[in-house]
């Protein structure tokens, strides 16, 4: 009990503000006791979100309310809309993030997560099963801003430490649902493991402790051989700092590059970069996934942005009096603007009746999205509607959505959900839309 007591303490005392993650959990009503115990309650912050899947999450949200209340902690609670219950749990996982880190970034703090070694073994196995490289089976031991006290302990600990504390906690029902891969993991995959190989855990944890140190040094490699062009979001690779590699080496290094400015390369683009680093012509370039593509110089090979992609923009929030220009798209409400072709502005399915009683959001389509048509519906996966639409491949990768609160409600040129609808929704304001890639 002492021991997760220090840790926590050692690990928030050097900070002068930290937002506690904290759902309602065992593990996070421990790091929540914990933090309490340990630091001065004035320099904490609790984050609770309820991911908007029924009365158990509305119920753990005011739980934790509660708590911190009672703790003399203030609490900042954040909530998905109505129908993102059948959403993924990559989705899931990014609204609350969105939510957790715009908490940090005004309260001018950390994110604390109470994340421990079960996670890792849980998710190193997850990469293992999808076949990621030692970059990817550091898991949870990757650099992060991402403050993890209780990374060194087991889940069995934080039990112990909960009864004798006396901490209440409460069970998230969604946690039994074999309908998500961590879950049936941590119920099936992972108990069967043991019984074969009584070490298995350890092993994940000691694989993932090699991927880490792996990723200690392939990111110093790179940051002697490549520039960050932070204005621009790009990286260059110096030509004579990489001439002598191999094409197994540059297959090493391009991904630690990459990770520089946030790009995560597939096996296929790290294959291709590699090839490309070897074999391209001043003035050459090829594209990758996500938005993505490396140019050649005669003294570089530049990461950047495609031409009219969107693979460095952040959300955008849309302007409802003026012109929001974002990548290679332009969004404006009202009559159409001198800048848009009238070619361009009579293309109908570019146009949608948006709800305005919260900003709208644009930003990059990603894996898992799905468009809710309506309350309750599982809708349809961006993915799938982007391709019916004809757009593919590299064209795709940088498509935009456009979102009221956490809920898709527009696809430009695509579709648009019932809440992009005049009729859609009653009482709340309606305003009318219309988007143009540019150029276009």
């Amino acid at each position: 009990m002492d021991s997760i007591l220090r840790a926590v303490g050692a690990s928030l005392a050097p900070r002068d503000r930290v937002v506690l993650a904290v759902s309602g959990g065992l593990d996070s009503m421990a790091l929540l006791d914990a933090a309490a115990a340990t630091c001065d309650r004035s320099r904490l912050v609790v984050a609770t979100y309820d991911h908007g899947t029924g009365s158990s999450a509305e119920a753990a949200c005011a739980f934790v309310h509660r708590v911190a209340e009672d703790h003399g902690i203030e609490c900042e609670a954040g909530r998905a809309e109505r129908g993102s219950i059948r959403r993924s749990e990559a989705a899931w996982r990014d609204a609350r993030w969105t939510f957790l880190r715009e908490v940090a970034r005004v309260r001018g703090g950390r994110v604390v997560t109470a994340h421990t070694a079960d996670d890792q073994i849980e998710t190193v196995l997850m990469r293992e099963m999808r076949g990621a490289g030692p970059r990817g089976m550091a898991g949870l031991l990757a650099p992060s801003d991402v403050l993890r006290p209780l990374l060194g302990f087991r889940r069995t600990a934080l039990v112990e430490f909960a009864t004798a504390r006396g901490v209440e906690w409460v069970e998230d029902p969604t946690n039994a649902s074999r309908r998500f891969l961590r879950n049936r993991l941590r119920h099936d995959v992972l108990p069967a493991l043991r019984r074969v190989n009584p070490r298995i855990d350890d092993e994940l944890q000691g694989l993932a402790k090699r991927g880490a140190e792996w990723r200690r040094e392939t990111d110093a490699v790179a940051k002697v051989v490549s520039t960050v062009d932070r204005a621009a979001g790009a990286v260059e690779v110096g030509v004579a700092a990489i001439r002598d590699l191999d094409a197994e080496q540059l297959a090493v290094v391009w991904p630690a590059v990459a990770a520089r400015i946030g790009v995560a390369l597939d096996h296929r683009g790290i294959q291709r970069v590699s090839s490309f680093s070897s074999d391209a012509r001043i003035g050459g370039r090829i594209q990758l996934s996500g938005g993505w593509e490396v140019v050649r110089s005669r003294h570089a090979l530049r990461l950047q942005a495609s031409a009219g992609g969107v693979g460095t923009m952040t959300e955008a929030v849309l302007d409802l009096s003026a012109e929001t220009t974002w990548g290679g798209w332009t969004f404006w409400a009202g009559a159409r603007p001198s800048s848009v072709s009238s070619a361009a502005a009579k293309q109908s399915d570019w146009d949608a009746r948006l709800p305005v009683d919260r900003p709208l959001r644009v930003r990059e389509w990603r894996p898992g999205d799905r468009l809710i048509s309506g309350s309750g519906a599982t809708g349809r996966k961006v993915k799938r509607l982007l391709n019916d639409a004809g757009v593919t491949g590299h064209e795709r990768s940088g498509w935009p959505v456009v979102l009221s609160g956490d809920r898709i409600v527009w696809i430009p040129g695509v579709r648009r959900s019932d809440a992009a609808t005049a009729r859609s929704e009653a009482g709340r304001p309606i305003l009318a839309f219309s988007c143009a890639r540019n150029g276009g």
